[in-house]
């Protein structure tokens, strides 16, 4: 029984099996192993042979492109009071976000959609009403689209979801499932259950009973009308399924371009294959006058012939000539086709060296890529800021930090893509030189500041500007 019956089981519905067979088709492409594609036959005139196709892995290339212009080492996510700034920045560290978040918007671009669902670890549960009395940390959960199980949702926004988790403990297969839903007086309310995995088959069992599950209780109230989860994806519409509140890949309408880029990269791979120099030699010239051999038997240069006939040269070397012109324009061409539609705009790949390079150009505001980035940033901007609230939320309601949940959070995205930092660097101080923006403006822009802390910092400022402290103030 599939994870879809149980929760229907349970009373809840949720989207269509058949979706999450077109999640498996585009998690293939990822993996650059699509069974009917990369998997064929061919008849050779007497039986029919079992082929492999080359691969350049497009599918995974494209998604790690995406989440590297997204989501990199340079995107900084502030939060404007030092307290909530520093109780934030220790969740991301004990829940390594910095490296997940990367891994997930690459996951995103490949399988349409993920998940973070925020949860405390250690949480004392009241037994007969299911309320938190007191917790421990604040763990993050991250999820990927196979794994998320929308029930309720309202023009997009998902408000009741269920996800998934396997693992195995001592040899044992099990399935967690974790539901979000929200009770008679609009809190939310997280109900737990465990199900033993004998292939395929779900069977539940007590919490209690697996080791590490023992202090989950089966039903919690969050006590907040705030979902606990934020759901992610690309900004592009569904044209599988509109009414879902689920995403698509960045390749998802590229199916054909990636498989034009395999076919005309198996055809090159198979050009040096097939016109490998060989040397056709007749029996005859095999042995010498003593009957011993003239050639290595495991030496695959050269061919024997069945018989020896009277028609050209006992040894004949064949040298066919390559087309590796043709197959670099070719496979150029089916690399523009892919980045098109992949919303890079044309020209983001070159095939050189025997390898996918990617452009590293400074790219203008009007192009392809600077749209369809900003476009995606749209939703990855409202994603991360209401996780960072969500965060400062369980810090006040669970660990009782006292936090402001409504401080100032400013996303700040690389853009050195899109503009040379150098020249910002270098523009923003002749503003200041020129006496048309104050130097704690100038620095809460460059170190992505708020004026406060920028004040407080600004005797750094002197050798940038070579102005003392005192004629700055």
């Amino acid at each position: 029984m599939t994870i879809i019956q149980k929760l229907e089981e349970k009373g809840y519905d949720t989207i269509s099996e058949s979706f999450y067979s077109q999640i498996s088709l585009w998690k293939s492409w990822y993996d650059g192993n699509v069974s009917k594609f990369h998997n064929y036959k061919v008849f050779n005139g007497q039986k029919t042979l079992q082929c492999r196709r080359y691969t350049l892995g497009m599918g995974k290339k494209v998604s790690e492109d995406w989440a590297n212009l997204l989501m990199n080492e340079k995107v900084k996510i502030t939060l404007e009071g030092q307290k909530e700034q520093e109780f934030f920045d220790r969740v991301c560290r004990e829940n390594n976000f910095d490296v997940k978040a990367n891994e997930m918007q690459e996951l995103k671009s490949a399988l349409g959609t993920v998940a973070y669902v925020t949860r405390i670890s250690g949480v004392n549960v009241r037994g007969d009403t299911g309320t938190i009395q007191s917790g421990g940390e604040i763990k993050l959960d991250y999820v990927t689209a196979p794994n998320i199980y929308p029930l309720s949702w309202d023009n997009g926004v998902v408000t009741e979801c269920a996800f998934t988790n396997s693992f195995t403990k001592a040899g044992s297969k099990y399935l967690y499932l974790q539901i979000h839903m929200r009770g008679t007086d609009g809190n939310y309310i997280i109900e737990n259950s465990l199900f033993a995995d004998n292939n395929g088959s779900l069977t539940e069992v007590q919490l209690s009973s697996v080791p590490g599950y023992e202090d989950v209780a089966p039903l919690v109230e969050t006590g907040s009308k705030e979902r606990l989860f934020v759901i992610d994806r690309l900004n592009i519409a569904n044209n599988v399924d509109n009414t879902l509140p689920m995403g698509i890949p960045a390749f998802a309408n590229a199916i054909d371009q990636l498989k034009g880029v395999d076919i005309a990269y198996d055809s090159y791979v198979n050009e040096f294959v097939l016109g490998k120099k060989r040397v056709m030699v007749k029996p005859g010239a095999t042995k010498d006058l003593d009957g011993n051999p003239v050639f290595d038997p495991n030496e695959l240069t050269y061919y024997v012939l069945p018989e020896d006939t009277t028609d050209g040269n006992m040894v004949q070397p064949i040298d066919m000539k390559l087309r590796t012109a043709e197959h670099n324009a070719g496979l150029q061409d089916m690399l523009n086709a892919l980045s098109s539609r992949c919303g890079f705009g044309e020209n983001h790949y070159k095939y050189d060296s025997g390898s996918v390079a990617t452009a590293t150009q400074v790219i203008s505001e009007n192009s392809t890529l600077f749209r369809t980035i900003k476009k995606h940033e749209i939703i990855l901007h409202d994603v991360l800021e209401e996780l960072a609230r969500i965060i400062l939320r369980l810090g006040n309601s669970v660990l009782h930090m006292g936090l402001n949940e409504d401080v100032e959070i400013s996303i700040d995205f690389d853009d050195s893509i899109i503009e040379d930092k150098q020249t910002e660097f270098n523009r923003t101080l002749q503003l200041v030189s020129a006496g048309l923006m104050k130097p704690v403006e100038a620095r809460a822009i460059l170190m992505n500041e708020d004026e406060e802390t920028a004040r407080k910092a600004l005797p750094g400022m002197e050798d940038m500007t070579g102005e003392e402290q005192e004629e700055i103030e």
